[in-house]
């Protein structure tokens, strides 16, 4: 799926809360389009700033090195601008958003994706169609959005955002946390639906546990610890930390 021109690039990224320590130190890292690359660390490492960082979220400030989306330097651009060009965000805590219903909130968000005013009937029949292919119910298009959602549907419905979207990349922020099996396979699947549909779509999933690399393989595993990518391999990486866990690439790193 890769092209000449890498999807995203992290270009030596040292980012920090406002006023606060670093938390990224140097972190390097690119996506080609088409592949999905899970970045695994433990809590601490820096994995939620990144997300943050790479939406354009003010209370993160980069302090130094670039990031490279499709060929543009949009380190100075805006969450809008960014969402604009292509860059969605799952987050691991969705918000509820009271008497905004999914259809209305997704119809200004692709209206403003798009740069037109969409009508309601055509994200209606969008949304109809995703709906069944992820294997949702109709009704959920006319509930608040997020409000008394579960935790696998809270999921489920950022996978159907990210698929009427149309986003060249989505980062994943640890999109399998508080799922059970049953909904860890059924969002899993979901992600899977939407590749389908667009080939081209880049993934960087975010994620403290391989399990979700059983049911989505990566083209490349990162682990981060302490604000940089420690090591960086195929999906053997995540087995290799499934039985030796973190301190034995922390331990490479300082050898």
């Amino acid at each position: 799926m890769s092209t000449s021109e890498p999807l995203l690039v992290l270009d030596d990224l040292h980012v920090r809360v406002a006023d606060g320590e670093p938390i990224l130190r140097g972190l390097s890292l690119t996506v080609p389009v088409g592949e999905v690359h899970a970045l695994m660390g433990p809590n601490g490492s820096g994995k939620s700033t990144l997300a943050n960082t790479l939406l354009g979220n003010p209370s993160y400030e980069i302090t130094q090195g670039r990031i490279v989306f499709r060929g543009e330097d949009i380190t100075e651009l805006s969450t809008d601008d960014r969402a604009a060009r292509g860059m969605f965000l799952g987050f691991q805590h969705p918000e509820a958003i009271p008497g905004v219903n999914v259809l209305n909130f997704l119809r200004q968000a692709l209206s403003a994706r798009r740069g037109i005013d969409m009508s309601v009937l055509e994200i209606r029949m969008g949304l109809m169609e995703w709906t069944k292919r992820l294997g949702m119910d109709e009704s959920f298009l006319d509930r608040y959005l997020n409000e008394g959602f579960s935790g696998g549907e809270k999921k489920r419905n950022e996978i159907l955002q990210m698929a009427m979207l149309e986003p060249e990349l989505a980062v994943l922020d640890e999109t399998d946390s508080g799922l059970d099996i049953d909904a860890l396979r059924v969002v899993s699947e979901g992600i899977t639906e939407v590749r389908t549909d667009r080939p081209d779509l880049g993934i960087l999933l975010i994620t403290h546990y391989r399990r979700i690399l059983e049911h989505l393989t990566p083209d490349a595993v990162h682990i981060l610890l302490d604000g940089r990518i420690a090591e960086s391999g195929g999906p053997d990486l995540a087995e290799r930390l499934e039985a030796g866990g973190f301190d034995a690439f922390r331990a490479e790193a300082n050898a």
